[in-house]
């Protein structure tokens, strides 16, 4: 039991409350045009109508609240990415997890206290709908920030389609596409511009600049770097870090990175950065695709650029960071492993699986069956078979050992928390081995597996909510690579009061919100979703089936070509016997 707080315990308290604020921000979300790389006008999702949506600002201990109306056509949700949301699971987004969406005409207020500090993003999490331009950065300033610097510059980077979302999803998800090939984007935007306009980063000499990168495509990785300087790492997703001076960075989709860099001290000339996608993720490049994208580091105006060179192009490995709080590691009182597919599915699509089981929305949100099912919220059953839900109690800490059997590297990213990386390692992993991790393991909430890879992360379950874990390339998720982890749910019952205006839009979507996946009692799962399911090994009974009507077809084809040739044989004997013979050979 904790005694009472301490007077320097509590001057400290009422200083952060005396600073802390409500930071709002009025989002009206709906359809403009936009043509950021000169190459296609198009209909983007924007917000105040305009586009690209307002970077949002907050500092520890402060409120962030968005005002947000929906004026789409569809539903829509706003997820911030990285955030705990710790007490405010309902406000995390994913939709049919923590949300029925906000229905089209009407509006939802999202409060977020801030208890973090770092780089993050803020993106819909319903469909697709980000891919079509509803994204940007959320920063959260540190009133005592540990890093030195000059200046504070935010950098996206972000894979650009010039076809509709909602298209692309339905050519992706098609049996047109039986092996899942992703679409591949027209080009790549730096600073939201792109084509043949370049973004300008002003340097003054000598002066130090903070360089926030965020990630906020659909499909593509990027790597960064800078001809003639070299870049300390001082954060990932969120966490600060020990400084490691490196040559070029790796930002897989959602994940952010921040980078020291010292200005040189002579203003003779300008220098390219570069933001280049990676191209072994494309399933073919098309014509035309610049994805050697790049930028200049201005000087002085009109300055000559000085060509590198040559740039490192060895990226730093997350794994060696190590946090600046020097958080231990942590043990697991329960591990998880999870099995990373591709496969065609009975429903003739390709899907992303873990285990083999491929995610399929439920008809009770998983929030509200964690919150309304009493004792039974206990029973992983309960959320129903395509939900692959984990359970895990208050306070475990938990092990997830990914296993990445998928020919494509893929980043996982994981709702309400922040995870240790344990380990990287060759696919698959034993079971039997016990990694010793570092004194301190690197922490993020988005990390990288490759291809034939697996990687063990831990993280302490003291954030009671439904948390997604999924692979963050957009088309991936709407092609079921997700799963839920419950935590706590016994807690989440204490503590969690849903808004009633989220009630109330879950009721105007005709969506129930109280028992399993189902929206029936107990394990009654009648009419929760069932499959796609792998195609079975072997011979089935339909399988025999559709065999055997081959082979009988074969059989009556053959058999029909065979009296067809000797009925017309016969008919041109009989043809022939009855025509008189040519004198000429009498």
């Amino acid at each position: 039991m904790r005694g009472p707080l301490s007077s320097a315990a509590l001057a400290t308290l009422l200083l952060a409350l005396a600073h802390a604020a409500d930071v709002t921000y009025y989002w009206d979300i709906g359809y403009v045009t936009a043509n950021p790389d000169g190459q296609k006008e198009r209909q983007v999702i924007g917000v105040n109508g305009a586009w690209p949506p307002p970077q949002l600002h907050v500092t520890l201990n402060d409120t962030l609240v968005i005002e947000a109306r929906n004026s789409l056509d569809s539903p829509t949700t706003l997820h911030a990415h990285g955030m705990y949301q710790n007490g405010t699971n309902y406000y995390d987004g994913p939709y049919m997890v923590t949300q029925c969406g906000i229905p089209p005409g009407q509006n939802m207020t999202y409060r977020i206290p801030i208890i973090q500090t770092g780089t993050y993003w803020i993106h819909a999490h319903y469909s697709a709908q980000y891919v079509d331009g509803i994204r940007a950065p959320l920063i959260l300033h540190n009133p005592k920030e540990p890093h030195q610097y000059d200046d504070d510059i935010v950098l996206t980077m972000e894979d650009w389609y010039h076809d509709q979302a909602s298209d692309l999803l339905q050519d992706f998800l098609s049996w047109r596409n039986p092996g899942g090939a992703e679409p591949v984007p027209n080009g790549a935007l730096i600073g939201s511009v792109g084509g043949s306009t370049q973004k300008v980063i002003a340097f003054s000499p000598g002066k130090t600049y903070r360089l926030r990168l965020i990630n906020m495509s659909a499909l593509s990785m990027f790597h960064f770097s800078i001809d003639g300087h070299t870049m300390q790492v001082i954060e990932v997703d969120g966490v600060d870090t020990e400084p490691m001076t490196v040559g070029n960075v790796r930002l897989a989709a959602a994940q952010r990175t921040s980078v020291l860099v010292t200005a040189l001290n002579s203003t003779d000339h300008n220098y390219v950065f570069h933001a280049d996608m990676d191209t072994d993720m494309f399933d073919n490049i098309p014509a035309g695709l610049n994805y050697n994208s790049t930028g200049v580091i201005q000087y002085r105006k009109g300055a000559d650029i000085k060509i590198s060179d040559g740039v490192d192009w060895s990226p730093f490995s997350d794994i060696d960071l190590v946090p600046l709080d020097g958080m231990p590691a942590l043990g697991f009182d329960v591990t998880y492993a999870l099995d990373v597919y591709f496969n065609q599915y009975t429903d003739a699509l390709n899907h992303g699986t873990f285990n083999n089981i491929t995610y399929v929305m439920p008809k009770v949100p998983s929030m509200f069956t964690a919150l309304s099912m009493g004792a039974d919220a206990l029973n992983p059953a309960v959320y129903g078979p395509q939900t692959n839900a984990h359970l895990v109690g208050h306070l475990q800490d938990v092990q997830l050992v990914v296993n990445n059997f998928d020919a494509g590297n893929h980043p996982f990213h994981l709702h309400g928390h922040h995870f240790q990386l344990i380990e990287r390692g060759p696919a698959p992993y034993d079971p039997t081995y016990n990694p010793r991790p570092k004194t301190a393991p690197a922490r993020r909430d988005t990390v990288t597996i490759p291809s034939m890879e697996y990687v063990v992360l831990r993280f302490r379950a003291d954030n009671p909510g439904t948390w997604l874990f999924h692979c963050h390339i957009e088309w991936h998720i709407e092609g079921g690579l997700n799963m839920v982890i419950v935590e706590a749910p016994d807690v989440m019952q204490q503590r969690i009061r849903v808004p009633q205006l989220i009630l109330d839009q879950c009721k105007a979507a005709g969506i129930p919100t109280l028992g399993n996946a189902a929206g029936r009692e107990g394990l009654d799962l009648r009419g929760a979703p069932e499959g796609p399911y792998p195609y079975p090994l072997g011979w089935t009974r339909k399988a025999k089936g559709a065999m055997a009507g081959c082979v009988l077809s074969a059989l009556v084809g053959f058999a029909t070509i065979v009296w067809y040739g000797w009925s017309s044989q016969q008919s041109y004997r009989a043809v022939a016997a009855e025509e008189p013979a040519d004198e000429r050979f009498n």
